[in-house]
C-alpha cells in the first residue's frame, strides 16, 4: 500500500524564562517536602551534664516521630553511621535513655589538639583561610555611668 508521509514535528513554543522568585519558591518547596525535620532538629550541642560526655545530639527524638520509628532505633542508626566517621576524635558513640546520642572526645584527640595549639602560638592551629574576607569592627563606647538612650547608637550606626 501507499506509504504515509511522515508529518514534520510542530515547532516548539518558546517557554518564558522562570523568574528568580519562582525558582526560589520551587526550590524552597522541594527542600521543605524532602526534609521531615529542620536543622535545629539535628543540632549537636554541648552536653548539659559532664556524665553525658562533651556533646549531645537529640535528633533521634524528633526524627523518630516523622520516621514512625522508636527513638532508640533511630539513635542506633545515627550511631552506626557516625561511628566510623568519628573514630579517633570521639570514643564510641553512646546512646542513653530513649534515644539521646552522647559524644565524648578521646584523650588522644584532646592531647593532639592541645599540642598543635601550643606549637602554633600565632594561629593556635587554625589554618589560614584560602579566601579571606576583610571585616571592619568598630567599637562604640557609650558612657556606662550614664543612662543609655538612642543617641548612644549614633556613632555605631555612622
Amino acid at each position: 500500500g501507499p506509504q504515509a508521509e511522515a508529518e514534520a514535528p510542530a515547532p516548539e513554543e518558546e517557554k518564558p524564562a522562570m523568574t528568580a522568585e519562582e525558582r526560589e519558591s520551587i526550590l524552597s518547596a522541594a527542600a521543605a517536602a524532602a526534609r521531615p525535620f529542620t536543622a535545629a532538629d539535628t543540632a549537636v550541642t554541648s552536653a548539659t551534664k559532664p556524665e553525658f560526655g562533651d556533646y549531645q545530639c537529640n535528633a533521634a527524638l524528633s526524627l523518630a516521630k516523622s520516621l514512625g520509628l522508636p527513638p532508640r532505633k533511630v539513635a542506633e542508626s545515627i550511631s552506626e553511621a557516625l561511628g566510623p566517621r568519628l573514630a579517633g576524635v570521639f570514643d564510641d558513640v553512646e546512646i542513653a535513655g530513649p534515644g539521646f546520642v552522647n559524644l565524648r572526645f578521646t584523650d588522644e584527640y584532646l592531647s593532639d589538639a592541645a599540642g598543635l595549639m601550643d606549637s602554633d602560638k600565632d594561629r593556635l592551629g587554625v589554618p589560614p583561610s584560602s579566601d579571606p574576607d576583610r571585616v571592619v569592627v568598630d567599637y562604640s563606647s557609650p558612657n556606662i555611668a550614664k543612662e543609655m538612650h538612642v543617641g548612644h547608637l549614633r556613632s555605631t550606626i555612622i
